[in-house]
């Protein structure tokens, strides 16, 4: 599957919003954002008329952004949002949450949601006891995600680990830093997305 391989700082600046792919260069000085935010091309500067598609088209783009996600990916992870009980946004937020990817980012063990595909395709991590290779699984509740023994070792991961001690974890997660690994002890809820998503538009924008 085709993914985006360019600079993600201009995704930022496409979207007006820090999407945090870069890590702690987001907090910086060095995020183009906070050095030029306007939006890419040669005409982004007057682009300032907004009409009610392009909000919700903007809504769609930011959350799939910000979780790394393609475009058929996340329209199936709508698809299951709404089949499910309960609030469509919310059930979507939900599924994203659970991305093992995502989980190993909220782990602290990677700078960035890109990272930490990457560390999850070259097989460092295991899901129940068994290694994994896909970022894209949608972990459930009771799952425990962790780091392989052979890759604990690693002077990178060392390193990761180290940073982990002081990261935020969400309450939906049980992290143990001595083993470095997590347990799902419940599902995210929306009060448990630290990112400002206006989900309702994303559900307009497909319920046409």
């Amino acid at each position: 599957m085709a993914r985006y391989t360019g600079p993600s700082c201009k995704l930022c600046r496409r979207e007006g919003k820090k999407l945090f792919l870069k890590g702690d260069r987001c907090l910086t000085d060095k995020c183009a954002l906070s050095r030029r935010a306007t939006v890419p091309g040669q005409h982004g500067a007057g682009r300032k008329n907004v009409k009610e598609y392009g909000l919700q088209l903007r809504e769609k783009q930011t959350a799939r952004r910000y979780y790394g996600v393609q475009e058929g990916q996340f329209m199936h992870y709508y698809e299951l949002a709404d089949k499910k009980e309960g609030v469509t946004g919310e059930n979507l937020l939900t599924i994203l949450e659970l991305r093992l990817d995502n989980i190993v980012y909220r782990m602290g063990l990677a700078s960035s949601r890109k990272e930490a595909r990457q560390l999850v395709r070259h097989a460092h991590f295991t899901l129940n006891g068994k290694k994994v290779s896909i970022p894209s699984i949608i972990c459930k509740e009771g799952d425990v995600i962790a780091l392989k023994d052979k890759s604990k070792a690693s002077e990178k991961f060392k390193a990761l680990a180290e940073a982990a001690e002081t990261a935020v974890v969400p309450k939906w997660l049980e992290v143990d830093n001595e083993a470095l690994s997590a347990k799902v002890i419940a599902l995210p809820k929306r009060d448990d997305v630290d990112f400002p998503f206006e989900e309702q538009l994303i559900v307009e924008l497909y319920s046409k």
